[in-house]
């Protein structure tokens, strides 16, 4: 499975928004695009320039490549209804997604190892893929095989007081190692500080 695997943290200062939290310290000591002088004037970047860093802030935040952005993009605007709200349903209902939003994982790019290593089962069925798309009325569990790990074993320990906000959508059970899908993410539930208008303008040129 192809990955993005320049530096997290680099990452993060480029878009100004903590991609793992090991990248919360580094952003509150140091600000700006890696490699840029923090002397003298910058200049106002340009519409363009502003819907591309928009459009790769999300990409990195949800950790898809190029290709695969632009083909939910495409996805989105085919649609009824907004495409910066389809394009954010859909992002929010990837298989790694869910499991980073229940509490299980303290980022998406673990959950996504989390799941790519087979560690989760959708409806029964064991899965390794980051991707999929859920519905409402999916159940995933932890492989029993899995849950005897000690990552799982100390998973209520280590994640039970620190979990995700409660979502409309979304029903975790860290104790019994269960999510519940209960219906579509809202608008307001996607992750904060996105403009996704400026994402579907730069795919509108």
């Amino acid at each position: 499975m192809a990955r993005d695997r320049s530096p997290i943290v680099k990452q993060s200062r480029r878009e100004g928004v903590a991609l793992h939290p090991k990248a919360h310290k580094i952003l509150a000591r140091k600000s700006g695009i890696p490699g840029e002088h923090a002397h003298g004037r910058q200049s106002k970047p340009s519409m363009y320039a502003t819907q591309l860093r928009e459009k790769q802030k999300v990409r990195r935040m949800y950790g898809l490549l190029e290709k695969q952005f632009a083909k939910l993009m495409n996805e989105a605007t085919r649609k009824p209804g907004l495409s910066g709200e389809n394009l954010l349903r859909f992002l929010e209902l990837r298989l790694d997604n869910a499991v980073y939003r229940a509490g299980f994982a303290t980022s998406r790019r673990q959950a996504r190892q989390l799941v790519s290593h087979g560690h989760f089962e959708l409806n029964g069925r064991r899965v390794d893929i980051p991707s999929i798309r859920l519905k409402a009325g999916d159940v995933i569990t932890v492989r029993p095989k899995s849950a005897k790990s000690g990552y799982f074993t100390a998973i209520d320990d280590i994640y039970g007081n620190t979990s995700q906000p409660p979502l409309s959508w979304l029903k975790s059970d860290i104790k019994k190692l269960k999510i519940e899908v209960s219906g579509e993410p809202k608008r307001e539930e996607a992750e904060a500080g996105i403009n996704e208008q400026l994402i579907v303008e730069y795919y509108s040129r």
